[in-house]
């Protein structure tokens, strides 16, 4: 069935979307209601969560057939290859997407909104505004550190599907110099670059990574400083 630039295929990838937005979304309510003592709600949500899931693959299934798998047994090494090369092929895809166009586009619109409609409104009512800008502004640093994990996984996923052709990693290594050392989180892929330093948490650009205060926490998901280890780059990036 061709669904190529047709309304359904559109259909299909919202339906997709809302599916696992609401996948995670109730995911998120099970583990609010679970820390609130709430056993059966979180358990309801949980359940839902699966539900929904299974939603999200039955339209995902429609809109890529190439990746169905119906007996693996069936299938030549060169079968399995491709189907593999294709589910990496979509990974790049979606994550290069989010680093270069995503992330940064909603980093530029959280910068104009700071600067529009937030400085717009301090005119008139102050402490709302103030608290508005400091949303956006926030946001816009997130934004800019989600570039740079997305650009990571686009990365991890790029060497394995050349892996998958035998091509051979390229050597990486940690940089050496405190300075110019980079640090990722073993959570959630946040990258912390000395160059950059993390400001909204009072920590300078120029900052090495052992000089934090060790109370200091992700930016992104809150891990603790020890859940970081060195970022390892290509030996010519990272030298």
């Amino acid at each position: 069935m061709d669904l190529s630039n047709s309304n359904t295929a559109k259909n299909l990838e919202a339906a997709f979307g809302g599916e696992s937005m609401a996948n995670r979304k109730y995911l998120f309510f099970a583990e609010v209601t679970k820390k609130l003592g709430m056993k059966e709600l979180s358990k309801l949500f949980k359940d839902t969560a699966n539900q929904e899931t299974e939603h999200a693959f039955a339209h995902f299934r429609l809109m890529h057939p190439e990746l169905m798998v119906d007996d693996a047994d069936s299938l030549t090494e060169s079968e399995k290859k491709a189907i593999a090369e294709r589910c990496l092929e979509l990974a790049v895809e979606g994550e290069t997407y989010e680093y270069e166009t995503m992330y940064p586009g909603f980093a530029k619109e959280a910068r104009a909104d700071r600067d529009g409609k937030a400085e717009e409104e301090f005119k008139t009512q102050e402490e709302e505004s103030r608290e508005h800008a400091d949303m956006f502004r926030k946001a816009t640093h997130t934004f800019g550190l989600l570039t740079s994990v997305e650009h990571h996984h686009a990365r991890q996923y790029t060497e394995a599907l050349e892996a998958l052709d035998g091509k051979k990693a390229a050597e990486k290594k940690a940089s050496g110099d405190p300075a110019t050392q980079k640090w990722i989180c073993r959570q959630c892929s946040m990258i912390y670059d000395p160059s950059s330093g993390d400001p909204d948490s009072g920590i300078a650009p120029g900052t090495a990574f052992e000089d934090i205060p060790e109370d200091w926490h992700c930016p992104i998901c809150n891990a603790t400083k020890k859940t970081f280890m060195p970022y390892e780059e290509e030996a010519a990036v990272a030298a």
